[in-house]
């Protein structure tokens, strides 16, 4: 462990006033740190919706406090203000990152990502009990309940990774390769490899943030 996984950073702004007091309201009462940052998992993971059509690359639009002030996030800026919440009450966090197949998307983001992968997939990894676990916030319950999947739990003991199958064991989500984790979030390496793999995502951002996801995921489900 170094020091750099309590300190606040650009993105992980620890020492921002509205993730300090997010994490002593949320995190403040267990009895030791893995109880701490179980609550931190669940209010991040349920207090903040998961929407990937509302992306801001800018640093920051990434900031962990940007997520307590928008009210959403996608599984990156989640990831970040977890591990920044982490860090805010004395726990080491870092981000992760890995290359996922979502098998569940809806029609607007295959149709302009032109592919079912997932680039830069992050999660929080939080020091507990003398080892690493990885935590993955991205997706509140109620989500879950309308994309038809198990809610992602998290007890701090094993890693908290996305389920491969869905309630009616349909193939949910694989893991293609593992990027590791970092103090910050690497965002200039992120943003090339972004702007590289999903060509179509930068001239249709407007027409993607001004839909709802949320509504796209319950009519497809509908169908």
């Amino acid at each position: 462990m170094s020091d750099a996984t309590l300190q606040p950073t650009a993105l992980l702004d620890s020492d921002h006033p509205a993730v300090v007091a997010f994490a002593a309201r949320h995190g403040g009462h267990g009895a030791d740190d893995r109880e701490r940052a179980v609550a931190l998992y669940y209010a991040v993971r349920d207090g903040f919706r998961y929407d990937p059509y509302r992306i801001d690359l800018s640093p920051a639009g990434m900031r962990a406090s940007t997520v307590l002030a928008a009210g959403f996030g996608w599984c990156v800026p989640k990831a970040t203000l977890l591990a920044a919440a982490c860090r805010a009450i004395g726990i080491p966090a870092r981000v992760g990152f890995a290359d996922v197949r979502n098998h569940l998307s809806t029609a607007r983001m295959r149709e302009v990502m032109q592919t079912d992968v997932f680039y830069w997939h992050g999660y929080a990894v939080l020091l507990l009990d003398g080892a690493w676990r990885k935590a993955t916030p991205a997706f509140n319950r109620e989500l879950c309940e309308r994309f038809d999947l198990l809610p992602l739990e998290f007890d701090g003991r094993g890693d908290s990774l996305y389920h491969p199958y869905d309630r009616q064991g349909h193939r949910h989500m694989e893991y293609l390769a593992d990027r590791g984790a970092f103090d910050d979030v690497p965002l200039v390496r992120m943003t090339e490899d972004l702007a590289r793999l999903y060509p179509r995502w930068a001239p249709r951002h407007a027409e993607v943030a001004s839909a709802d996801f949320a509504g796209d995921v319950e009519g497809e489900r509908g169908r």
